[in-house]
């Protein structure tokens, strides 16, 4: 999936004298469209939003097993999901987006050797396969397993514990009483490279990954708390030392189970660490030339993720 560059600052972009504006009117604005329209209210009137069978457009159903994992062929530039078109809204799907005027959705099920009469080459996630799809299907995948995994974990109401009823395609649980709807959460988390002005950076490994794999720092946005704040309380409880200077990348969302990952990179005041290893497992500080030359640690992230689009930009030297 494609994580969005860092900015430019307005010192960077001094304001054009009159006269020289670009045809842009909101100059600095984001001006692409999503590839996907997840318009809300759509949600609940898929009657008039799904197009005519006879049209030739049907609904486009990613399937999701219960591994989180998808159907995917591989094509003529790389693996792609395969979707199974339906010429009516499958029972149990719930609604992802429209693209090109054509509805997607997703909908759990087991795996199969074939969907929609073509062969599955395989059935992968998104930690396999996310960073070689197209973005438009990056985008189906990470929803797909995000509002599965919800629907998996919040099948009662959490006020009164009655099993809900799915409504609005999907994207509302209600509970059968007198409780209100219940809609999908999002958990915020910070993830940031701790690095100290100069030509080091913070990486620290959880015991349950595999060996030799080094990542930057992170943790959960508790209540009442700023990302900001969030990201000195977590290198402050992992690695014992304060930073300054925090500064926000980008984001990422991450279904695992249904999280959105903030970005930031932060600078330390001090050097010495002092591993809580109930944390995590072990903490270094490794240099850029380390990281470059692969003489550092066995194994970073993989590139589908923001901890390593973090990592590549500061080796780049875009951070200091």
């Amino acid at each position: 999936m494609t994580v969005p560059p860092g900015g430019s600052t307005p010192a960077d972009n001094p304001p054009p004298t009159r006269g020289e504006w670009p045809d842009d009117r909101h100059a600095g604005a984001t001006t692409d469209v999503p590839l996907l329209s997840r318009t809300a209210h759509d949600r609940g009137h898929l009657a008039r939003l799904l197009t005519d069978p006879a049209q030739g457009r049907p609904v486009r159903v990613l399937r999701v097993d219960e591994k989180r994992a998808v159907p995917v062929s591989e094509g003529a530039h790389g693996p792609e999901l395969l979707y199974d078109e339906q010429a009516s809204w499958p029972d149990g799907a719930i609604y992802l987006g429209e693209a090109d005027g054509v509805p997607y959705a997703a909908l759990r099920a087991p795996r199969s050797l074939s969907v929609g009469g073509r062969p599955v080459d395989s059935w992968a996630g998104l930690r396999e396969v996310g960073a070689e799809l197209g973005d438009l299907d990056a985008g189906l995948l990470v929803q797909a397993i995000g509002i599965v995994e919800w629907h998996e974990r919040n099948k009662f109401s959490p006020l009164t514990g009655a099993r809900t009823t799915v409504a609005r395609a999907g994207w509302v649980q209600q509970d059968p009483g007198s409780g209100p709807d219940v809609f999908p959460r999002t958990d915020p988390a910070v993830i940031m490279l701790v690095h100290d002005g100069g030509d080091r950076c913070v990486l620290g490994r959880q015991a349950v990954w595999p060996a030799g794999r080094f990542s930057i720092l992170a943790g959960f946005v508790e209540p009442g708390e700023s990302a900001e704040a969030a990201v000195a309380r977590e290198v402050a409880e992992e690695v014992g030392i304060a930073v300054t200077d925090v500064r926000y990348v980008s984001s990422q969302p991450w279904p695992f189970p249904q999280s959105l990952m903030l970005g930031f990179v932060a600078r330390a005041t001090s050097e010495e660490l002092r591993v809580d290893h109930d944390e995590i497992e072990e903490a270094r500080w490794f240099s850029r030339d380390e990281l470059r030359s692969g003489t550092g640690p066995q194994a970073l992230p993989p590139t589908v993720s923001i901890a390593r689009h973090i990592i590549d930009r500061w080796v780049a030297g875009e951070f200091s």
